[in-house]
């Protein structure tokens, strides 16, 4: 009996906390996911960084052993001031001193990156005033983004997903909820296809150093605006057609990152995404919504009779003029 009642209450504490049950859980799981990831990464290249420092050690010792008037110290100053220059996108060798990094297409691609936020880091402003105005740049312009693509993507998805969705629901009266999730399905797949796949064959041919599972790294993570800087296009020595492929690069970038979000928000309008969304969002007391509920009552009734007050007056004033008889003629007039 006992433990029939405890359970009942635990369900029941359950059920009227649940909401706040599926959070800490979604907390839980999103700081597991941090944890798992950093093991992975740190498992799989900390290795490779080990490799790497040793290979660069025995070369500067090389490098030392053969040039005997060269002191450790000034190697390093050295060495400092060329991955200082390498930070901000400048290069010492000869086989890129013809790249400029601020003429026009190339900074027409640096302002995209940095109003998509994308931001891939290979360069950025040297000076106090670039670096002011970028600030100001990105205060107007991410915002200004942002409307930008919600406006584009809200008008694309009607046509792209709501018009479709419903015209096989009405036309050949399929399910609403299982031709949202073909459409979904297929819509991804193309975007996919049309964004991911074929642009990293075209960028495994245009760059030299890359092969097809780099140029889709790049494609990911430029789309997905994570944007790591480590693949970067357009970049190499003998790039042809530098200033029209830096350009085809930006529209590609802004086309493909609507893409992206026109499929999310297809997969967002899902009903069974959103009815798992809802698991974890705080719910309304019942009284705050009477409440609001009553106030609206209230306002709408103030506002009826607000206006039928004023349609009164406003028929009287539209009413022939006809004089009134005072209470005292009519008086007399019935003493009469």
């Amino acid at each position: 009996m006992l433990q029939s009642l405890a359970g009942s209450s635990c369900v029941r504490l359950v059920e009227q906390h649940r909401s706040a049950w599926c959070f800490a859980l979604l907390v839980l799981g999103y700081l597991l996911y941090l944890v798992f990831g950093a093991v992975v990464f740190s498992s799989v290249e900390l290795p490779y960084e080990d490799l790497l420092r040793q290979e660069l050690g025995k070369l500067k010792q090389r490098f030392l052993d053969e040039h005997a008037c060269l002191s450790e110290q000034q190697l390093e100053q050295f060495l400092m001031r060329v991955l200082e220059a390498s930070n901000y996108g400048v290069s010492v060798l000869s086989n890129a001193s013809g790249n400029w990094n601020w003429d026009f297409t190339s900074s027409l691609f640096f302002a995209s990156t940095v109003l998509s936020t994308t931001g891939y880091g290979h360069t950025v402003p040297l000076s106090d005033g670039g670096k002011a105005f970028c600030i100001i740049y990105s205060v107007i312009g991410i915002p200004f983004t942002l409307l930008f693509l919600t406006a584009v993507v809200q008008r694309i998805i009607v046509y792209v997903t709501r018009r479709p969705v419903l015209y096989f629901h009405i036309r050949w009266g399929f399910s609403k909820q299982i031709v949202a999730i073909i459409h979904a399905m297929v819509l991804g797949f193309i975007t996919v296809s049309c964004f991911f796949l074929i642009p990293a064959a075209i960028f495994s041919v245009l760059e030299d150093d890359w092969n097809f599972l780099e140029s889709f790294y790049f494609c990911f993570i430029s789309l997905s605006t994570i944007g790591l800087g480590d693949y970067v296009p357009g970049e190499g020595y003998n790039q042809k057609f530098r200033e029209l492929y830096k350009i085809g690069i930006t529209c590609y970038l802004l086309l493909g990152l609507i893409a992206m979000l026109v499929v999310l928000e297809t997969f967002c309008e899902l009903h069974e995404l959103k009815k798992f969304r809802k698991l974890f969002y705080v719910k309304k007391d019942k009284e705050d919504d009477q409440v609001h509920i009553m106030e609206h009552d209230q306002l709408s009734f103030s506002s009826i009779s607000d206006q039928a007050a004023s349609m009164k007056d406003d028929q009287k004033a539209n009413e022939p003029f006809v004089t009134s008889q005072s209470p005292t003629s009519n008086d007399s007039s019935l003493n009469n």
